[in-house]
């Protein structure tokens, strides 16, 4: 017969196991989606350059600089970094579910299946709203500074910096795809009993005061794009009130004894 610490053991190094053997699948996906995301690297750092291309009015005279022997380079190499981590989320978020799902009820696993949905469609949704509206008009506004030469003045001419301009666009789709995870972030909180729909219609002129002032944090320092980050965040906020409403409205479903295999 097996004593109670073989008992207790054996389950933990399974878990263990599994759990290893699923951080290395997405290491090694990873490893692909980095090693192929730098062989297209230059096209993808073309593609990022789009909406400043068309605030250029495609002016083929345009030219991005460096500065340093060794900027382009890391600017590459953190290029695709981040584009490998865009295309491994989804990976990763199933192998998560895959994980823990074999030790939830049934009616948990209806419960928590939305948010790993939800999670990188909303995620995406952020990032497009970000790259497809918000840096077209942003990237407008700030190059609407140029000025021409003329016999009283010298030229002001917009020569961005590949590091800077990627920086910049990564923190504007970071700060939208993040931000958009507001539903799934108050849901979580609702069903862990931290906060109820009541609570957040009555703080409701707080959390619109507090969005804009996220929004003024993670975006550059326009209101373009402020105000695009912050009404649609305060719409999600409001959604996201009518989903907790409806999702307590669902009868408590009996726990069984046993778990879902």
């Amino acid at each position: 017969m097996n004593s109670p610490e073989t008992e207790v053991k054996t389950p933990l190094l399974t878990h263990l196991l599994e759990l290893r053997k699923r951080l290395m699948l997405c290491l090694l996906f990873f490893a692909i989606a980095f090693g192929i995301s730098y062989y297209f690297v230059e096209a993808v750092y073309a593609f990022l350059q789009q909406p400043l291309l068309q605030a250029f009015q495609g002016d083929s005279e345009r030219r991005m600089i460096y500065t340093g022997l060794h900027e382009a380079f890391f600017t590459y190499l953190k290029l695709s970094f981040f584009s490998a981590l865009f295309f491994t989320l989804p990976l990763v978020l199933n192998q998560i579910w895959k994980f823990i799902a074999p030790g939830l009820y049934r009616h948990e696993q209806g419960h928590f299946l939305p948010l790993f949905i939800l999670t990188p469609v909303l995620f995406f949704c952020g990032a497009a709203l970000a790259f497809y509206f918000v840096m077209p008009m942003a990237w407008e506004f700030f190059v609407g500074f140029e000025t021409r030469h003329s016999e009283q003045a010298i030229a002001v001419q917009l020569e961005a910096r590949v590091s800077e301009y990627l920086s910049l666009v990564i923190q504007l789709i970071l700060a939208f795809g993040l931000c958009f995870e507001l539903p799934v972030a108050l849901w979580v909180a609702a069903k862990a009993g931290l906060l109820s729909p009541d609570s957040l219609s009555r703080y409701r002129r707080h959390a619109y005061v507090a969005v804009f002032l996220v929004a003024a944090f993670m975006t550059p320092p326009d209101l373009i794009s402020q105000i695009a980050l912050g009404v649609p965040v305060i719409l999600l906020y409001e959604f996201s009130i009518l989903l907790i409403r409806w999702s307590q409205r669902e009868p408590a479903p009996q726990r069984n004894n046993s778990l879902v295999k």
